[in-house]
């Protein structure tokens, strides 16, 4: 299966601030790679620079075929792309903001408008094709952008964190449409910060930090790499965590992990049924009350945790400075 984006070496510098260090990625066609990452580890200054928004200072890079250097013109006819904010006018109908699409991509005015209402019945719009953007919800916001990304049928199609912000309800939604299209054919890359939507969308994760691609494969292959179980179990008082990781360290295979404000301790094992059943009789030996106890595998935050250094959450509570933050420009 050929690639549909390519890129070797890829380095982009703000001042002291390298955004990207020699980013090497590639991804097949009709598939999904996520690209994971704290703030700051440069996924958005790749899309930008995939998507011709951005200059990098070296390396190479194609998509669908076309250098993205040597022709950032014919490039753009053929990607579409959807940054982290809906880029849609609110003064314009859902339907207006669709055909202004399709005639600066100089489809005709009539294919624009056949165009516009196919993508508003697709993107479950068409009640309000008619109504200003203004008045749509986030999640409807969020659909109508997408559309706007797919107005020219692009081969391949560039996601920045598309459902930031998003209700549980509108996540889910937006979730089956991605992946009707890349039923479809459609070549996807995605940034996120949820571990649970590159669990289930990407063929392919991709963890970068600080402007490096730090490990690659599928998310059965990156859950490997942290090793076997996890025995989950939370006290129901925090002065007990103490007692309960010096009594179960003889069944750990690896560090116990503590998170004090959750009263959770996270203990990787092996033969996790039989461990369960141990860790269960040693606090009770020890006098450690439970409130919650049980048996996973690891997860996208464990791998993530694991190749990073960085708490998952830290992506959702944005406690990090993002550096692609800081640059401003460009669509996101």
């Amino acid at each position: 299966m050929p690639d549909a984006i390519v890129a070797e070496g890829l380095v982009k510098r703000y001042g002291q601030l390298v955004a990207l260090d020699g980013l090497d990625l590639s991804v097949p066609e009709g598939t999904v790679t996520a690209l994971l990452g704290p703030n700051g580890a440069g996924k958005t200054t790749t899309v930008r620079v995939l998507t011709t928004l951005l200059i990098p200072d070296a390396g190479r890079a194609t998509v669908a075929g076309v250098d993205v250097l040597k022709d950032p013109q014919l490039l753009r006819s053929r990607i579409g792309a959807s940054g982290q904010y809906a880029a849609v006018d609110e003064y314009l109908t859902g339907f207006e903001n669709l055909e202004m699409v399709g005639r600066l991509y100089h489809m005709g005015v009539q294919r624009s408008k056949d165009r516009a209402r196919e993508l508003l019945e697709r993107f479950r719009l068409t009640d309000a094709a008619d109504r200003p953007v203004k008045g749509y919800s986030g999640g409807m916001r969020r659909r109508l952008d997408l559309a706007g990304a797919l107005v020219a049928n692009p081969p391949v199609l560039f996601l920045d964190e598309p459902t930031t912000g998003l209700d549980p309800r509108a996540r889910l939604d937006l979730w089956d449409v991605i992946e009707e299209l890349v039923a479809a054919g459609t070549t996807l890359l995605l940034t996120t910060q949820y571990m649970e939507e590159a669990d289930r969308l990407a063929d392919s994760i991709a963890v970068i930090d600080h402007g490096n691609v730090i490990a690659e494969g599928t998310a059965n292959e990156l859950k490997a790499l942290v090793g076997g179980d996890r025995i989950e179990l939370i006290v129901e008082h925090a002065d007990s965590l103490a007692i309960a990781q010096q009594a179960l360290e003889g069944l750990a295979q690896g560090e116990i992990r503590i998170e004090p404000g959750l009263r959770r301790l996270v203990i990787p094992v092996e033969d996790g049924s039989q461990a369960l059943v141990d860790t269960i009789a040693q606090l009770a030996k020890h006098e450690v009350r439970i409130q919650d106890v049980g048996l996973r595998r690891p997860s996208l935050d464990d791998v993530f945790l694991s190749l990073t250094g960085h708490e998952a959450d830290e992506l959702i509570n944005g406690k990090r400075t993002d550096s692609d933050e800081k640059v401003g420009g460009g669509a996101r």
